[in-house]
C-alpha cells in the first residue's frame, strides 16, 4: 500500500458556457432535448446496485406541457425502503474503511463526467422535466454541482488536515469518522445540484446513503444515479428510491440505525420530520444529525440614495428567474416613497420584454411552475389580490394552464406591510411590494426584520455606506445570506456559503467545510510514548519540615 500526504486538485468555479446561438453547447443541447423527447423512459429505483422495477408506474410529464409524457417511475413501498436500508447498512463497513483518497477520487471524476459527456443531458432533463431554461439549468445541474464535487474534496482535505497540538513524550491526533449507521436524504424538485448535494456531501464522508427526491425531480435524478455509478460509487453507498414520503418516513424515523437526516423541502415537513425524530430518539444508537434548509420570505430593501435601475433589474432577475422557484427568490421589496414609481416603471419595462413558454424555445425566459398544484395555489393568491382594496396589481396577474403551468411574472403593490403575499412563501413568480415613507428607513429595517419567521436571503441597496452598515447591523438575523447592491439569488460554492436560519432551517451552509463537520463524528486518539509506571505525582513527595501534622501530636 502507498503511503503519503495528498493535495487534491485545487478547485476553481466552473465556467458557465453562454449558449448563444450556432455555439455549439447550444446545438449539443438542442440535439439532446430532441432525443430525449422522442422517448419515453422506464425509470427504476436503485437498490444496492440493483435496478428495482414494481410495476406500480407513475408518469413524468414536462411542466410547460404536461400532456406529453417523457417517463414513467416506478414507485416503491415500505418494503423498499427497509431494503434501502439494509443495502446501505451492508455496504457501510467497506465504504467507512476505504482510504479518503479514494473516495475523493470518486467525486473528482463524477465532476469531470458532469463537465464533459453528461453535460448536455443533466441539462436536458433537468430543463425537461423542471422547466428550467438553458442558463437556469446549465448554472444548477452542470457548473453548481461540478462546484459541490471539486470544492467538498477540497473541504475534506482542509478538514482531515486540522490535527490537535501535542505536547513531548505524546502524539494527539484526530480522524473523522462517519456516522455511525445511515444518512437519509431528502431532496427538492428545483435544484438538480441540491438534489445530487445532499446524498454526495455525506457519501463523500464514508456515509452510507438511502436518497428519496421529488417525484418531480426523478427524471434528472435518474441520470444523476448513472453519473454517480459510472464515476464508481459502489453498489450500496446510495440507494435511489421513490417512495411517498410519510411511508419512507415511517421506516426510517424508526430505525435503531437512523444516523441523520440531510434535507431541503418545506418548513413544515422539517418541523414534523424533527419532532419525530424527538418521539423516536430512545430508538437510536446515536443522536441523528439534523440538517435542512427549509425556504424563506426573501427581502429587498431600498434605501432612498438606492440606484434606481440596479433595484429593478433586482427585482426582476430575483424574483422572477426560474419562476420565483429559488429558496433565495425575492418575494417581497421595501421601496422609499421617492423611487418607488421610478423602480416600478423600470420593472414594468423589463417584464413587457419577457417571454413565457416552453423551456426548450431559448428565446424564453420564465417558463412553467412545477406542478398543477402550486398553479391552483399561485392562482387564488393571484385573484386574492386583484379582488382586495389593499391591493394592486401593478404587472402580469394572469395565469393559463391548458398547455403548461404557466403563471405570468407578478407584481402586487400592497397598502399593508403585513399583506397575506408580504408574509406568506408562495414559491412562484409573484413578488410584493410595500412602499415606505423615505424619512423612515429605520422604520423599514423593524418592518423587514419582524414581518417573516422565515431568515434565508435578503439584500439593502444603497449609495449611503452608513445605511448599508445600519442595515448589517439591524438585519444580522434576518438573513444567512445577505447581499449588498445585489439580487438576493446565486450564491456560488466556495463564495457564498448557502444557508438560513429561524425558519428557514438550521444553517449548515451547503459548499463550505461547515455542513461536511455535519457528516463527521470525531475521535480524539492520544499516545503516549513511553508511559509513566509509579503513579506517585512529585507533590506527594513532602519534606520533614513541611509536615503540617506534627505539631498536631499526630
Amino acid at each position: 500500500m502507498a503511503n503519503g500526504f495528498f493535495n487534491v486538485p485545487t478547485p476553481l468555479n466552473e465556467p458557465v458556457k453562454g449558449y448563444a446561438p450556432n455555439s455549439p453547447e447550444r446545438l449539443e443541447l438542442i440535439k439532446m432535448l430532441k432525443e430525449l423527447k422522442q422517448q419515453e423512459r422506464d425509470i427504476p429505483m436503485y437498490i444496492g446496485g440493483q435496478e428495482v422495477r414494481t410495476g406500480r408506474r407513475l408518469p413524468l410529464s414536462p411542466p410547460h406541457d404536461h400532456q406529453h409524457v417523457l417517463a414513467h417511475f416506478h414507485e416503491g413501498d415500505a418494503g423498499h425502503v427497509t431494503q434501502a436500508i439494509d443495502a446501505a447498512l451492508a455496504a457501510r463497513p467497506a465504504w467507512a474503511a476505504l482510504a479518503w483518497e479514494q473516495r475523493a477520487a470518486i467525486f473528482l471524476k463524477a465532476a469531470d463526467l458532469l463537465a464533459g459527456p453528461y453535460r448536455a443531458r443533466i441539462n436536458a432533463t433537468t430543463m425537461l422535466g423542471q422547466s428550467k431554461n438553458a442558463f437556469q439549468a446549465e448554472i444548477d445541474a452542470a457548473c453548481e454541482l461540478i462546484d459541490f464535487f471539486r470544492f467538498n474534496v477540497a473541504f475534506m482535505q482542509e478538514l482531515y488536515g486540522q490535527q490537535p497540538i501535542s505536547s513531548p513524550g505524546m502524539w494527539n491526533r484526530l480522524e473523522h469518522r462517519p456516522l455511525e449507521g445511515f444518512v437519509f436524504a431528502l431532496t427538492p424538485f428545483n435544484f438538480t445540484s441540491i438534489a445530487a448535494n445532499l446524498p454526495a456531501s455525506a457519501a463523500l464522508m464514508g456515509n452510507v446513503v438511502v436518497w428519496k427526491p421529488a417525484y418531480p425531480q426523478i427524471y434528472s435524478a435518474q441520470v444523476l444515479m448513472e453519473l454517480f455509478k459510472e464515476a464508481g460509487v459502489p453498489d450500496g453507498v446510495i440507494n435511489l428510491i421513490y417512495v411517498d414520503g410519510p411511508v419512507a418516513g415511517d421506516v426510517i424515523f424508526k430505525h435503531r440505525d437512523f444516523a441523520g437526516i440531510h434535507f431541503t423541502g418545506s418548513t413544515k415537513v422539517f418541523q414534523t420530520i424533527w419532532q419525530e425524530i424527538g418521539q423516536n430518539i430512545s430508538r437510536y444508537k446515536s443522536y441523528p444529525r439534523i440538517v435542512g434548509e427549509t425556504g424563506g420570505k426573501d427581502f429587498i430593501l431600498a434605501h432612498p440614495s438606492a440606484q434606481a435601475k440596479a433595484v429593478a433589474t433586482a427585482i426582476t432577475r430575483g424574483a422572477f428567474e426560474y419562476q420565483g422557484q429559488k429558496c433565495s427568490a425575492a418575494s417581497r421589496v421595501y421601496l422609499p416613497s421617492n423611487l418607488a414609481d421610478e423602480i416600478l416603471g423600470y420593472v414594468k419595462e423589463d417584464l413587457a420584454t419577457v417571454k413565457m413558454g416552453d423551456a426548450e424555445d431559448f428565446g424564453n425566459f420564465v417558463n412553467a411552475v412545477i406542478s398543477e398544484v402550486s398553479f391552483d395555489k399561485l392562482a387564488r393568491y393571484i385573484d386574492g389580490a386583484h379582488a382586495d382594496p389593499d391591493a394592486d396589481v401593478v404587472a402580469g396577474g394572469t395565469y393559463d394552464k391548458s398547455k403548461g403551468y404557466f403563471v405570468a411574472p407578478t407584481v402586487i403593490v400592497a397598502k399593508d406591510p403585513k399583506y397575506v403575499t408580504m408574509c406568506d412563501e408562495l414559491f412562484g413568480p409573484i413578488v410584493t411590494v410595500h412602499v415606505y415613507d423615505a424619512e423612515q428607513f429605520e422604520a423599514a429595517l423593524d418592518l423587514v426584520d419582524s414581518t417573516s419567521p422565515y431568515a434565508l436571503t435578503g439584500a439593502i441597496f444603497s449609495q449611503d455606506r452608513y445605511a448599508i452598515d445600519l442595515a448589517s447591523q439591524r438585519l444580522v438575523n434576518a438573513a444567512g445570506n445577505f447581499y449588498i447592491n445585489d439580487k438576493p439569488t446565486g450564491a456560488v460554492v466556495g463564495q457564498q456559503p448557502f444557508g438560513g436560519a429561524r425558519a428557514s432551517g438550521t444553517n449548515d451552509k451547503a459548499g463550505s467545510i461547515l455542513n461536511l463537520l455535519r457528516w463527521v463524528s470525531p475521535r480524539a486518539i492520544k499516545e503516549t510514548f513511553v508511559p509513566v509506571t509509579d503513579y506517585r505525582y512529585p507533590f506527594l513527595g513532602a519534606l520533614p519540615h513541611e509536615d503540617l501534622n506534627r505539631d498536631k501530636g499526630l
